[in-house]
């Protein structure tokens, strides 16, 4: 059957451009044994731009998880980790991502092995002990980049705290990679990844266009660059093109949802396993999720950054992530982001795997509601393990919710 000429029209170009550099990653990821290349397993919020400047792959376990989940391989996986004893509350990212070490499975056959780990934890705190536990089972060396929570200011002793372990970062490459550290190619790389992020932020700020050429859905395919190759020229090429393609939709009346009528914000990660299942159902209602929290926390930070000295504001840039910050904060950030798209409601994902984006959710619904009057409503489950998603009460809680929307409207 050919796909109808309206459906071809709402795909993105960019996509497959996108799938082609990501097989390249893995490919060059996967054979780095053979072309004398280091490969470091480092967290979705740690500091990336030093290893690009050393010229060591970055992978992402999270990245991978994510990949799991959209695979509908995390159930089986995490409940391999479980039998290995690993609690069923643990994050499904973890569960899945150790079980696929172990098993050397999953998708594309398992990550590379890493002949290092870069561990922050401005993300939480259990990538602490996911992190040590690849560390004892790969016999490799393990850094660890400590943040401090910053419930509202980044105190001068933080800073000083934050940026020192950014030497002891730079001694422990060097110390790995056996060479020394190019402080001339760290400026190129810096100014690369702010131009990366100033162009992500640029991308998803077409969606404040009503109609909205994207949707979150789109953005949470898109985000995978920005996250994985951050600090290179790829990175900026691409976005270059995603931007343009995106405009060039709104120029030509290309929207997302045909028949946008509602504009709701999304809170927390994606479920990965059902993103498809969620896209179709709120376009039912002619609802477009025209932003999120989580693909805007990639370039959130860039204020902090000083361009004519990346590596020094660095320290401050990764540590007052959205994340790892106080919920008065985190609720700003959502108050401008309900103000810029023109959101009618919100929708907040509560992630059993995720207690840092998930534990005040319910306090800041409230303030939302207070603040903005505008509706709320919650979906649990993991993003990674569809064991405990429900299909059928989701679907419930969503009819409700736009019926709310759709009397408050008229």
């Amino acid at each position: 059957m050919s796909t109808p000429e309206k459906d071809k029209t709402r795909k993105f170009r960019a996509a497959k451009r996108m799938r082609e550099i990501m097989t390249e990653y893995y490919i060059d990821a996967k054979s780095a044994v053979q072309t004398g290349r280091k490969v470091a397993w480092i967290t979705s919020g740690g500091p990336v731009e030093p290893l690009i400047v050393m010229d060591v792959i970055p992978v992402y376990p999270e990245n991978y998880g994510a990949m799991i989940g959209a695979s509908h391989m995390g159930g089986d996986l995490c409940s391999k980790a479980e039998a290995l004893g690993y609690s069923t509350d643990l994050c499904s990212y973890a569960r899945a991502d150790i079980a696929c070490a172990i098993e050397n499975g999953g998708p594309i056959g398992g990550l590379p092995r890493p002949d290092m780990l870069i561990c922050c934890n401005n993300i939480c705190g259990t990538v602490l002990k996911w992190y040590e536990i690849h560390a004892r089972y790969f016999n490799v060396p393990l850094f660890i980049f400590d943040t401090p929570f910053c419930h509202t200011e980044f105190p001068e002793i933080a800073r000083r705290y934050v940026r020192s372990q950014l030497d002891e970062y730079v001694s422990f490459l060097e110390g790995v990679c056996g060479r020394p550290f190019d402080l001339e190619k760290s400026r190129e790389v810096g100014a690369l990844s702010l131009q990366g992020q100033r162009l992500w932020q640029a991308v998803l700020d077409t969606a404040a266009h009503r109609p909205a050429p994207m949707t979150a859905f789109d953005a949470f395919f898109f985000l995978a660059l920005i996250v994985t190759l951050r600090g290179t020229k790829t990175v900026v090429d691409f976005y270059q093109e995603l931007l343009a393609e995106m405009n060039e939709r709104i120029d030509r009346g290309i929207w997302a949802i045909p028949n946008e009528r509602y504009r709701l914000l999304w809170d927390n990660l994606p479920v990965w396993y059902r993103l498809k299942w969620l896209s179709e159902t709120f376009e039912a209602h002619d609802a477009c999720l025209v932003a999120d929290t989580y693909t805007t926390a990639w370039c959130g930070s860039m204020k902090y950054i000083d361009e004519n000295n990346f590596f020094d504001s660095m320290a401050e840039a990764y540590t007052r992530i959205y994340l790892n910050i106080g919920i008065d904060e985190m609720v700003k950030t959502i108050y401008t982001m309900i103000d810029k798209y023109e959101v009618d409601g919100m929708v907040m994902h509560s992630n059993r795997s995720c207690k840092p984006y998930s534990f005040g959710q319910y306090d800041i619904q409230k303030m939302i509601q207070e603040h903005k009057g505008i509706p709320c409503m919650v979906i649990e489950s993991h993003m990674t393990d569809e064991r405990s998603f429900s299909e059928s009460q989701t679907a419930t809680r969503i009819d409700a919710f736009m019926e709310m929307i759709k009397q408050k409207k008229g």
